[in-house]
């Protein structure tokens, strides 16, 4: 039984939808914030597969700066960077609570895992209401390997006690689940809107509508 489960956070458990009306003030366009979230990810799976280390916050920074460029817009550093902290104040999506008790009450051992740093996260999961459900919130910061590197999955694992194959992550991006799995833990895939598996990864035994529907797979399994 795999009782420690490690969660994503953002997109995962925190809804990135609400900075839409803030990318839509800067850009005139809401659609502005995935194509910043897809550069940042793309920025640090470079940055991962090149072992040139910069901190998720470094490279959210970088990526909104390109887009900015990309689109040829007029916004002074201050705009900006009032937009990235308003990643700090993400909601969680609306079943994230009730599943995340759910998982308590049947015995797991719950800790997020995320690419921002630490304090970042921190105070993303206290301001969702939602940092006491968890035993740890881990940063792939600490090890310097941001997910999906082998090293940010097996750094958890370590922090938490036991070893990759006793530990399920949870996410809703499928780079994050291949990760995992690639890296000796079971995964289950959050198969929120617009999202979906890679063909050519590994496939998770469970998967889910929203998180509430992956923690009663996840309890119906190993529960």
């Amino acid at each position: 039984m795999r009782h420690v489960i490690l969660f994503d956070v953002n997109e995962t458990m925190l809804d990135l939808a609400a900075l839409d009306p803030h990318f839509e003030a800067l850009f005139g366009d809401a659609a502005a914030r995935r194509e910043w979230f897809q550069q940042l990810l793309q920025s640090a799976l470079v940055a991962t597969v090149t072992d040139a280390y910069a901190d998720f916050g470094a490279i959210g920074r970088a990526a909104l700066s390109m887009v900015v460029a990309r689109r040829g817009i007029e916004a002074g550093a201050q705009p900006q960077q009032e937009l990235l902290l308003r990643m700090r104040e993400l909601p969680p999506h609306p079943e994230v609570p009730q599943a995340l008790d759910r998982l308590r009450s049947a015995g797991f051992r719950l800790a997020a895992l995320t690419n921002s740093t630490l304090e970042v996260a921190e105070a993303q999961l206290v301001h969702a209401g939602i940092a006491d459900r968890f035993e740890q919130i881990l940063s792939a910061d600490t090890p310097r390997r941001i997910k999906p590197a082998a090293g940010a999955y097996r750094a958890a694992a370590r922090a938490m006690g036991v070893p990759e194959a006793e530990t399920r992550l949870v996410a809703a991006h499928a780079w994050d689940v291949a990760g995992a799995m690639r890296a000796g833990c079971a995964a289950a895939f959050v198969a929120r809107p617009g999202m979906v598996l890679d063909p050519l990864a590994p496939v998770p035994d469970i998967t889910g509508a929203d998180l509430l529907e992956v923690a009663d797979a996840i309890i119906a399994r190993e529960g």
